[in-house]
């Protein structure tokens, strides 16, 4: 009888029990013959004490039973879990075992898919066979106590409810128009209902184990339904105390109001997991601390099962105060055990000797007990759990009785249901509790009794039985009650189901066989029709709905090709029942089944060889009834009840009458005025998580832009701070320049994208306004010479604190101010100023909006000049040049490449307001100063400007910069040497006069922030005149001009005006184009070949010493370059054109150059993977049909195999951030299979594959966490065991997310790593570093959290350990060894402050310190907190004492670093303060000496590692020490000499010792954007000369070249391949800003694209 998942009363719902429909207090006869007075309805009726039954004294009843307890010995009491009950089986008959087989197994497949897929819809057999009205009389009077004393029997024998883990729905489809769960015809409803729970160990696998389902209670008769199958229970039910040995706990040891005398079980205060699924009359959860404790966990189920868990309770407290009174010296334990020991005697006796015989009917008694069995196994079967003890739904009343004691007249009386028992009747009460609306409503009945207010105290359990002994349960046929056919408890989203269509789809879950295979298999003849089932109930005699219910079956039977042989065993063996009880089939199991229990339990109370009871004691257990302990337990008596309360027959106050369905309250959620179509209710298990879970992840979006937010804010406001700082500064010193000129400051307004900047004005001196940067550096000048008036916008509402300067043929200066009075004073002194100057001032002011529409700004002034350029250059294509024969074919290419332009650049694709603007359009000397990429207040600026500016008008416009655009670009070199010297000839005589020369050469030498002493300046003069011939004169001509430039002329054939500061990269690219116009076919090559070798020579020019350019005898060693260098000496390269093959060989030399990085990459994104995809595969396929697989679908594949691929990420991680064993392993062979210098690199890859893991992760769970929110409570406590939750809490979204181990940490840990990769980012380190260090350091967090994430074991068992403890060890042991070293302080000896903002500090070497040249450190200072550590490269050489670093000051904390250690400020009694040095690490650069030739390019700061490096190849070089490299080129590259001049003394102390000359040095001043620009052509040709005659450079005064311009990377590898043909590999060292490093590694890519040498790059960018 044990039920379904919601049905405990499956077949304890055996007994619902009628009510009657009792409107007012009536009196009628019974058939007994006694008249009854019935109750009123009224609640202030006040009831007899003579009529009503007391609560029970401590003794009990007058008549109750008096035991002689014999055995004083120990004995081997029963165990909780059955375990060794059979010592031969020991496993026979326990808890959680399977369900044993009579039967065949008819599995569909044989092994676990359900049985019945050829037979009908459970539902439309429900409703065929089992629908009718009732109220009819059992046929034997068997009373509805016997109904419910059966359910209690199914709870002690038998639990299969629990379903399966994971679930497995089996849902019951409703047919379309069901009367009550499709009354609208939508279709497609389903009655939900779960796969019972199976042994998942050795079933279910094939036909020769299919599954079997567990029953979790023991199958013997041993007090589990009292005690529990455990002791831990058992021992939660106990008082435990010594001075009332024995006993259970009650209410009344709780201190319960009203609850006295013990006559209830104590309140669940603890909260055991009681079974609690939702009251389907109220339809929501309660919590389980309203039950009572019971050993049965669903005895709560029905206050009429109650009944028998109270009845139970307080036979067993009365045994025990019996044997503590008689063996007072016993402990508590053992009085417990034997009252325990006498309660199952007694209820194993009354099951099997006084129940069953009665439950079965006539025949059908037991056999004689001959004797415990061992070869005997007590199991239940799956016929007798799924089917035959379900027969006694069929005798369940729709409600039960409740009466009094017999009163002194002879009647009693009925009580009625109150607002305590029914509060949803609206005041109208009924006879009887209902029993589908007792379901989990049970205790109320009970407590009425001494909690209900206006009601007189009496004895729940005793009316209750009173009441059932009374009533005649329902008839014995095929009918069964509407409480369980179809109103039967469900869960929340089906608050009533039919338990007649779940008994059998749960015979079919089970793989019962059909109804005859079943009957052969008990010794039964087959039934061939359904007539023959039963031919008694079919006839009409005894059943009058028999013959009509015959005609359904026969012709729903032909429609479906239904017969007895598909007819599933619950069905036609409830059709076998008869007036007698049970068919032949269901009658032949029950009795089979009880039976082996008896006979195969070693603990049976008559088996007189276990020892624990005499044969006197067991006598007296014969003889005990159920009516003595009733008598025991409870005031009533003999004149209260039969001696048989399971026959109601001889009752002495027989029911009223027979209740029915239509007089007592509906079961719900009809109501008692309204009647529902629908006959449940449904639930949405997301409700109650919408909030949360859209809240929480809009937060985690908005902590993460909070984050970025918070970043931008700190660098803001830190650069804010700095701003301040300054315009303290500023302020402190006085508003008047040295010069006189005012200075205010202010905020320009640059543009909608590139919003404002801070600005200082100087107004003069002179006629002209100047805007400064807040460093003081010069950003724009207002020259007023061309101006008369100025007009004034004034903002006149709003904040009123904006200003603006309109300049005529500018932008306007759009200035804003903090306060009105700085812009009012400002105000005043512009206009003050222009009144000195005499320029006229016209103020105007207007709105907000309306000065904003009339200003022009700088970047509207931009858009303008970019469209006056593109013309420009489209119209100088178009017009001016014309290709040429012979040396001059760049006027050729030109050509071809405006033309081109031309083709998408034309006046007429403006619109004439566009053409007009740029046509009217005129530069001033300030624009045209920076489109040059030069100061204003340059003479070269003002020289060529004057030139240009033809009508003297102060502006450059647009046919005047067209012709000189033109000059330049088609020009031969003798028109390119009078433009210079027309430029310079200031008086315009014709004559260039020696100091005019003089000039010329200052000028351009300004232009590079170059200069150079008199007496070097007069020597080079008069070299270049004696070269031209003219060293006697003052003057020369332009011939004599054209002579000095002599061989050098040439180089003005390629020198054009580029236009450098032009703004925007349209216009470079165009550059570009010109310059790709330049490259030569192979056709073109031979019929230009001069071009080609004029080219080539330039190149060599550039990079080679003068002596051997020129072909002059040099004091050092003819090795210095070589004679490769020379031009006549140039090999014939061949370059494929094939596109194809050029990818080809680039991809080829790509992997060869880079073959240990590919390699350890795919490894790593194989490896990663690989973790993803086992995990994948995992939850897709192995646990396929898993619970959380099947809720979450492929959601839980994605986030399984994203976490473990997060895990492996994280843990790998650390791996690249043991930086001392990187450094140590890199000096190992390893070097050769590991690329340790990419650790960086391969950092940030797989961080940012963490990443995206995480990310999947995230947007996985909040996809699965949607999916577990609308689960049910039970589905989720299947699939996440280890969370614990009351049952009567629905777990929310929040609560997984919050309330779990895991869904916390899961939610910090996205927070950590939200801001620790926020502050990762570029921006981050470089405005704010500290921010970055604090929060990169949060990594500990972050381990710990993964690690408590994964302990919650969610899902899965942790097993990040796999993954962590390698990396974590490794990184622990190499952090401790950074440890010593940071905690030691060491004393800097010297601090400078050098130019370009470098700092300079020298401090102690430490003992045992080792490197190498190349490495770098990471150190702290104690001035500025000994935790915060940043990377900077050595400078020193390891054969030095003391170690030294460059500092450039670029950020706050090397700001701060400055000012510790300014020298000016240091006290020498204490020094500077001491440093933390961590280190040395290791990197590419130190593998200089690993290659043949080492190319060493160093840009702004990035010089500091090869300072060290060239010191130290000159200590090397000076000892005779032999190493592979065998020449070294030094590439520096500056925007002027004087950057870094620290570096300068370096060098050139490396030239003084490198007797070998294995340096090569050269330096390149990039204040061009092109090499061979007019500006610096002049440069070349005199560094040339004055290196001829002093051997030395004329800029640096070093042996090395100087440059001016970018280094041509590419043409510069290529000579290098023709200077050393022998070598195959050319390793190339850069360190630097990103687009210098960018473009050497562009350079070694093009160089690996054609045949020939590998360029292999290591870089690093500062």
């Amino acid at each position: 009888m044990r039920g379904e998942p919601g049905v405990a009363i499956l077949l304890a719902v055996v007994a619902s029990t009628v009510v009657v429909h009792a409107q007012t207090a009536t009196s009628s006869p019974t058939t007994a013959g006694v008249n009854v007075t019935m109750a009123t309805t009224s609640q202030s009726t006040v009831r007899s004490t003579a009529g009503t039954s007391q609560p029970p004294s401590n003794t009990g009843g007058t008549g109750g039973v008096k035991i002689d307890f014999e055995t004083d010995y120990e004995v081997e009491y029963a165990g909780y879990d059955g375990w060794y009950n059979n010592r031969a089986h020991p496993e026979w008959g326990i808890a959680d075992s399977p369900l044993t087989r009579r039967l065949p197994s008819h599995y569909q497949d044989g092994t676990y898919e359900p049985s019945g897929w050829d037979r009908p819809n459970p539902r439309t057999l429900s409703e065929l066979t089992m629908k009718g009205v009732t109220g009819m009389g059992s046929f034997r009077n068997r009373s509805a106590l016997l109904t419910f004393f059966g359910q209690q029997v199914v709870e002690e024998v038998l639990d299969a409810q629990r379903p399966g883990c994971p679930r497995e729905y089996f849902n019951i489809q409703i047919p379309k128009g069901d009367p009550e769960y499709d009354p609208d015809s939508r279709g497609g409803r389903e009655i939900p209902l779960l796969r019972s729970r199976y042994d998942m160990r050795i079933t279910g696998f094939s036909p020769n184990f299919p599954r079997q389902q567990l029953n979790e209670i023991t199958a013997f008769l041993d007090g589990g339904l009292m005690y529990g199958v455990t002791k831990a229970w058992a021992d939660a039910l106990r008082l435990l105390s010594s001075d009332r040995p024995g006993r259970l706990a009650s209410c009344t040891d709780q201190g319960v109001p009203g609850c006295v005398n013990d006559m209830y079980p104590a309140y669940n205060t603890i909260g055991l997991p009681m079974a609690n699924p939702p009251p389907p009359r109220e339809h929501y959860l309660k919590s389980s601390r309203r039950f009572f404790k019971l050993g049965n966990p669903r005895g709560n189920e029905n206050a009429f099962l109650l009944t028998f868990g109270v009845f139970w309770f307080r036979w067993h407290n009365y045994l025990a105060d019996q044997i503590a009174a008689k063996n007072s010296g016993w402990s508590d334990e053992r009085v417990f055990n034997e009252a325990r020991k006498w309660v199952i005697a007694t209820h194993q006796k009354i099951v099997l000797y006084d129940w069953l015989p009665d439950f079965l009917g006539e025949n059908r008694k037991p056999a004689d007990y001959k004797g415990y069995s061992s070869a005997i196994h007590p199991g239940v079967t799956h016929v007798f759990q799924s089917a035959a003890m379900r027969w006694g739904h069929t005798i369940v009343p729709p409600g039960v009785y409740r009466r009094s004691r017999v009163k002194p007249d002879g009647t009693c009386d009925w009580r009625n249901t109150t607002y305590y028992t029914s509060p949803h009747t609206s005041g109208q009460y009924f006879h009887g509790v209902r029993t589908c609306n007792s379901y989990w409503n049970s205790v109320e009945p009970h407590e009425e009794g001494f909690k209900a207010e206006d009601v007189a105290p009496f004895d729940g359990m005793a009316e209750f039985l009173l009441g059932m002994s009374s009533q005649v349960t329902e008839r014995e046929d095929n009918i069964i009650t509407e409480d369980l056919r179809g109103r039967v408890f469900g869960p929340l989203e089906f608050s009533r189901r039919d338990l007649m269509a779940i008994n059998i789809q749960r015979g079919r879950d089970h793989g019962l066989p059909d109804y005859n295979t079943a009957r052969v298999e008990y010794g039964l003849p087959p039934r061939k029709t359904f007539y023959d089932v039963n031919p008694w109930l079919f006839n009409g005699t005894y059943v009058e709905h028999g013959p009509e219910l015959l005609d359904n079956i026969t012709t729903f039977a032909t429609a479906n090709n239904w017969t007895t042989d598909k007819c599933d065993i619950w069905v036609c063996g409830l059709l076998e029942t008869t007036e007698a009880g049970p068919g032949e089939l269901f009658g032949a199991v029950i009795k089979d089944q009880f039976e082996r229990i008896r006979d195969g339990d070693r603990f049976w109370y008559e088996n007189d060889k276990n020892g624990l009871f005499t044969k006197g004691e067991i006598e007296q257990i014969n003889n005990i009834t159920l009516f003595d302990i009733i008598k025991s337990i409870s005031n009533i008596t003999d004149a209260d009840m039969q001696s048989n309360p399971f026959i109601a027959t001889d009752s002495p106050c027989f029911q009223p009458k027979q209740l029915s369905q239509f007089d007592m309250e509906p079961c719900t959620p009809d109501t008692v005025d309204k009647t529902v179509d629908f006959k449940r209710e449904t639930f949405d298990y997301f409700t109650g998580s919408e909030a949360s879970y859209i809240l929480t992840f809009m937060a985690l979006a908005v902590f993460i832009i909070g984050c970025v937010a918070v970043l931008i804010y700190m660098a803001r406001d830190r650069q804010k701070k700095e701003a301040v700082e300054r315009n303290k500064k500023r302020k402190a010193t006085s508003k008047q320049s040295k010069d006189g000129a005012t200075i205010f400051l202010a905020t320009e307004y640059v543009g909608k994208k590139e919003g404002e900047r801070s600005v200082q004005v100087k107004l003069g001196t002179g006629k002209e306004i100047k805007v400064l940067n807040d460093r003081g550096k010069l950003l724009r000048t207002i020259d007023l010479r061309n101006h008369n008036q100025l007009v004034l916008y004034v903002e006149a509402d709003k904040h009123r604190t904006l200003m603006a300067i309109h300049v005529p043929k500018e932008y306007d200066l759009i200035l804003n101010f903090d306060y009105t009075e700085d812009r009012d004073n400002a105000l005043m002194q512009v206009e003050d100023f222009l009144g000195t100057v005499e320029v006229g001032r016209r103020r105007q002011e207007m709105k907000s909006s309306d000065l904003m529409k009339a200003i022009v700004t700088k970047a509207d002034r931009q858009k303008q000049l970019e469209k006056f350029f593109r013309i420009i250059f489209a119209q100088a294509g178009a017009s001016g040049f014309k290709e040429q024969n012979g040396d001059d074919v760049h006027s050729g290419f030109f050509n071809k490449a405006f033309k081109e332009e031309k083709a998408r650049e034309d006046i007429s694709t403006y619109n004439s307001k566009d053409a007009k603007d740029v046509l009217t359009c005129e530069l001033t000397r300030a624009e045209f100063a920076e489109s040059l990429s030069m100061k204003p207040d340059s003479l070269f600026v003002e020289q060529m400007f004057n030139l240009v500016d033809k009508d003297g008008s102060g502006y450059i416009n647009f046919r005047e910069f067209l012709d000189v655009i033109v000059i330049f670009a088609k020009g031969n070199p003798d028109e390119k040497a009078k433009l210079m010297f027309d430029m310079y000839d200031v008086d315009g005589d014709g004559k260039l006069s020696r100091e005019e020369f003089k000039t010329m050469l200052k000028s351009m030498m300004d232009m590079v922030n170059t200069e150079v002493e008199q007496s070097q300046l007069d020597m080079l003069v008069d070299s270049m005149m004696e070269q031209g011939g003219v060293r006697d004169r003052e003057q020369m001509t332009q011939q004599d001009f054209i002579n000095i430039l002599g061989e050098h002329k040439q180089a003005l054939s390629n020198a054009a005006l580029n236009l450098g500061g032009l703004p925007t990269e349209k216009l470079k690219s165009q550059a570009r184009r010109v310059s790709e116009a330049n490259v030569l076919t192979p056709g073109e090559a031979t019929r230009h070949q001069t071009v080609l070798n004029r080219a080539r020579k330039t190149i060599i020019r550039a990079y080679q010493p003068p002596e051997e350019r020129n072909g002059a005898a040099s004091n050092r060693p003819s090795q210095r370059v070589g004679q490769g260098l020379k031009v006549d000496t140039l090999k014939d390269k061949k370059y494929t054109t094939n596109p194809v093959m050029k990818n080809f060989n680039a991809l080829k030399r790509y992997i060869q150059n880079y073959r240990l990085h590919i390699f350890w990459l795919t490894l790593y994104t194989l490896v990663t993977i690989g973790i993803f995809a086992e995990r994948a595969y995992y939850y897709s396929v192995e646990r396929e049909h898993a619970g959380l697989r099947r809720i979450a679908g492929y959601g839980v594949t994605v986030t399984r195999g994203a976490a473990s691929g997060m895990m492996w990420a994280f843990s790998i991680i650390l791996v690249t951030m043991c930086r001392n064993t990187i450094t140590h392993m890199r000096e190992t062979f390893l070097h050769l299979y590991i690329p340790f210098d990419s650790a960086i690199t391969l950092h940030k890859i797989i961080a940012m594959t963490g990443l995206f893991f995480t990310v999947m992760h995230c947007i996985g769970h909040a996809i699965n966490f949607y999916h577990i929110s609308t689960q049910t409570a039970d589905d989720l406590t299947c699939l996440f065991r280890d969370y614990f939750h009351y049952s009567n809490e629905l777990p929310k979204f929040h609560y997984w997310c919050f309330a779990t181990t895991t869904g916390m940490t899961g939610v910090l840990l996205v927070l950590v790593i939200a801001i620790m990769y926020v502050f990762a980012t570029q921006y981050a380190r470089r405005y704010v570093f500290k921010a970055f260090w604090l929060t990169h350091n949060l990594y500990p967090i972050l381990y710990i959290l993964t690690i408590v994430h994964g302990s919650g074991n969610l899902v899965q068992e942790p097993f990040f350990y796999y993954f962590f403890l390698g990396p974590v060890i490794l990184f622990t042991l190499d952090k401790l060894v950074s440890i010593s070293r940071k905690k030691v302080e060491i004393p800097v000896v010297k601090a400078e402050h050098l130019p370009s903002n470098v700092t300079m500090l020298k401090f102690k070497r430490p003992t045992n310190f080792d490197y190498k040249s190349g490495q770098w450190v990471r150190i702290a200072s104690a001035a500025l907190g000994d935790n915060e550590y940043h990377p900077f490269t050595l400078t020193s050489a390891p054969h030095e004492d003391t170690l030294s670093l460059h500092i450039r000051s670029v950020g706050p904390w090397t700001n701060n670093l400055r000012k510790v250690y300014d020298p000016a400020k240091i006290q020498p009694d204490f020094g500077y303060p001491k440093v933390f040095v961590d280190g040395p690490y290791g990197e590419g650069h130190q593998d200089w000496y690993k290659f043949p030739v080492a190319i060493l390019i160093g840009g702004g700061i990035g010089v500091t590692p090869f300072a060290a490096i060239l010191k130290d190849i000159v200590q090397k070089s000076a000892q005779g020490a032999k190493f592979n490299c065998k020449k070294v080129y030094f590439l520096w590259v500056t925007r002027t000499q004087k950057q870094f001049e620290w570096l300068t003394d370096i060098i050139r102390e490396v030239e003084e010792k490198d007797k070998n000359d294995l340096v090569s040095v050269h330096i390149f001043i990039t204040q061009f954007y092109q090499k061979f620009d007019l500006r610096t052509t002049m440069l070349y040709i005199c560094e040339r000369h004055f290196q001829r005659i002093s051997g030395r450079s004329l800029f640096t005064g070093l042996n090395s070249i100087t440059h001016f311009g970018r280094p041509n990377f590419e043409s510069f590898f290529d000579t290098l391949q023709d200077e050393h043909p022998e070598v195959s590999t050319f390793g190339v060292f850069s360190c630097g800003p990103p687009p210098m490093t960018y473009t050497a590694d562009k350079a070694c890519g093009a160089m690996n694209r054609v045949d020939g040498a590998s360029f292999i790059h290591h870089f690093e960018n500062f």
